[in-house]
């Protein structure tokens, strides 16, 4: 007998049940609300959602890779539970990601951040501009282009979907309205339930709308083009190693093989940067191919500190 698809297996049930800590921090007057799961003083793990999502979009993933880590879920500014800004730069953002790694750091081994999409430029950013504060970053499907109009266009686009969100009477309504950005076949239904009902608030008004703060995909007020983090990528500081949908409709080839042209002149390429492609997986990897996302990143994770290897010397900076 053919299992329904559209019943959640018994993995995610459990996950499920592993209730997170629900943190707030004050970064730069803003506060920043996160998830974690784990032992306090395991190494720091920090999962970053992507543009217009939150830190539940990790909430099934999350305690499968909390064995040996502490693992945190942030809700950047203007998304999730955290408060919003009048403007956004994905600097801003690393630099909440950061803050709230070094609040949750306990031992000696520093954090490392896990990015998806909008969230994976923020991991790049990170990687940049705090490499001495991390252990290492890995970039989820975040496209880094060449500089290209038609394409660029094209992201504008899809960034004006969310401008102007629709309210709705109830929140089984808004549910009904979540779709992915962009959109992709066979996420699986029972995680995208549950990822959509987190992504609502019901407001004073009583109706429900989305969490997330429209501003951040205003042009003059939001992050920059993908083709804008090359400069990042080439000054990536720490362990870098980048995972992609083998199906996904964002990262092809070209973009690859344009991302390894950046990475082999940044800091990060004498410790070695690995490529993974996920097998089918599409752009929401965390929602289609959850299972094989997580072992892709434990299996990163236990290549950067194998049984008797010491670290590489090129990463030993900072504290």
């Amino acid at each position: 007998m053919t299992a329904d698809p559209t019943v959640a297996p018994a993995w995610f049930a459990a996950s499920l049940a592993a209730t997170p800590e629900s943190h707030v921090l004050t970064v730069d007057r803003v506060d920043i609300a996160y998830l974690a799961w784990g032992r306090p003083g395991d190494p720091v793990l920090v999962l970053v959602h992507g543009g217009a999502a939150h830190a539940h979009w990790w909430s099934s993933l999350a305690p499968l890779l909390a064995e040996e880590h502490r693992v945190v879920a942030v809700d950047l500014s203007g998304h999730g539970d955290s408060a919003h800004r009048e403007r956004y730069r994905a600097e801003w953002w690393a630099q909440e990601v950061v803050a709230v790694a070094e609040h949750e750091r306990v031992g000696p081994r520093r954090p490392v951040v896990v990015g998806h999409s909008m969230g994976g430029f923020v991991t790049v950013v990170a990687a940049a501009r705090h490499g001495a504060a991390l252990d290492g970053a890995i970039v989820l499907d975040a496209p880094i282009r060449r500089p290209d109009p038609e394409t660029e266009e094209a992201g504008r686009r899809g960034r004006s979907m969310f401008r102007q969100p629709k309210a709705y009477p109830d929140l089984a309504t808004g549910m009904e309205h979540f779709h992915l950005v962009p959109p992709q076949p066979e996420a699986e239904p029972w995680l995208l339930r549950e990822v959509a009902r987190h992504s609502l608030r019901r407001f004073d008004d009583g109706r429900w709308r989305w969490k997330f703060d429209p501003r951040v995909f205003v042009e003059r007020t939001g992050p920059s083009r993908p083709s804008d983090y090359a400069e990042d990528l080439t000054r990536a500081a720490c362990r870098l190693a980048i995972v992609n949908g083998a199906r996904s409709a964002i990262v092809d080839d070209e973009v690859i093989a344009h991302m390894r042209e950046l990475v082999a002149g940044s800091p990060a390429a004498a410790a070695g940067v690995p490529f993974v492609k996920v097998p089918e997986a599409h752009h929401h990897l965390l929602l289609d191919q959850p299972l094989a996302t997580v072992t892709a990143l434990r299996a990163v994770l236990a290549t950067w500190h194998p049984v008797g290897a010491p670290p590489p010397s090129v990463l030993t900076t900072g504290g």
